[in-house]
């Protein structure tokens, strides 16, 4: 089903070829440990951040934007995904409300290159997508921080105000050089839904490309699972089934299909119940969509902490009872995940 849509995925889609080819993404990548990666990965995250930050700020003063160091970054969280995809996956779900938008933009193109690999796609492509997920949201800097953080529900004049987004960042992307269209179509509509309900077009059938429908997925499962000043984020597991009960209308569907396979049924960061009667968080996907590595670190029946094992479930006659809510046990996952 997915593998129909190579072809597509590897194509330019709207406006005929990017403004500048940028080069093509490096040799492949030996394989390496999750913790071996996350060291490095950790520095490309930070640098990630930094640059978006960067980017935004020169867009809030109405500067040119410089967008030299977005194509060597995309290079740089692919080649960290071929060594090992689940640590830039790991570290995208760590955020501060405060720095949001920034880490949100990040998380986006970290997902949008992962999707893009299990598309198939490559070179500039893959390149395109990446830029795309790290510049989608700088309409933004255009919405007054009382209106982007408000902690309590928008009004209607409010929300109109935030839908108003995408048509600034497509301008500010517009006027800026060596954009492509790829990512200036994701920037205007990665709001768009498939059954036309999106904004700001009501977009739908042949006229949402590709690239854009990729945007929509990875857009709605960041938001979705980070924690915003108005709600909490949901855990991987459940915004995946979330997501699922949506996809009728709201996502392309071979693409949703395909985002579960790069994130798992359940992603890294789920916190599952095993039979047994311990508590484990997912780490590192295996070849098994339904059974990942888990690092076992709590046992109901004693109540109490146990000494840590990463238990390939693949492999392992445990069997996930439940997905669990971390608030109900009072965990910081991230320091259980080691990341």
């Amino acid at each position: 089903m997915v593998e129909a849509n190579n072809a597509e995925a590897k194509a330019p889609e709207v406006g005929g070829p990017p403004k500048e080819i940028v080069p093509p993404l490096k040799k492949k990548q030996e394989k390496v440990s999750l913790q071996n990666e996350l060291i490095v990965a950790k520095q490309i995250h930070l640098r990630s951040k930094e640059t978006v930050i960067s980017i935004f700020s020169e867009a809030r003063m109405g500067n040119a934007l410089d967008l030299t160091e977005a194509a060597p970054l995309v290079d740089e969280i692919n080649e960290s995904m071929e060594r090992n995809s689940d640590a830039l996956l790991s570290l995208i779900r760590l955020k501060n409300i405060d720095e949001y938008t920034y880490l949100h933009s990040v998380a986006v193109c970290v997902l949008m290159v992962a999707l893009g690999r299990q598309l198939g796609m490559e070179g500039d492509a893959l390149m395109q997508v990446g830029i795309a997920g790290l510049l989608h949201d700088v309409g933004k800097i255009s919405i007054p921080n009382e209106v982007l953080n408000k902690p309590g529900l928008l009004t209607d004049e409010e929300y109109g105000m935030m839908k108003t987004h995408p048509q600034k960042g497509w301008e500010i992307l517009s006027s800026s050089c060596n954009v492509s269209e790829q990512v200036l179509d994701v920037c205007l509509h990665h709001h768009e839904r498939v059954d036309g309900k999106g904004y700001p077009d009501k977009l739908s059938g042949d006229a949402l490309f590709f690239f854009a429908r990729m945007g929509a997925v990875c857009d709605v499962y960041d938001a979705i699972t980070s924690d915003r000043c108005y709600k909490k984020g949901w855990g991987p597991a459940e915004a995946i089934s979330k997501m699922a009960a949506w996809r009728d209308g709201h996502f392309d569907e071979n693409i949703f299909h395909a985002f579960v396979k790069t994130v798992g049924i359940y992603p890294n960061g789920s916190l599952l119940k095993l039979e047994s009667g311990r508590l484990g968080v997912v780490v590192e996907q295996s070849e098994k969509l339904t059974a990942p590595f888990i690092k076992v670190f709590f046992s109901i029946r004693a109540n109490a902490h146990i000494p840590t094992e990463i238990i390939d479930l693949s492999k392992s006659k445990e069997t996930i009872a439940s997905i669990e809510d971390p608030l109900l046990w009072g965990l910081d996952l991230e320091k259980v995940q080691g990341v």
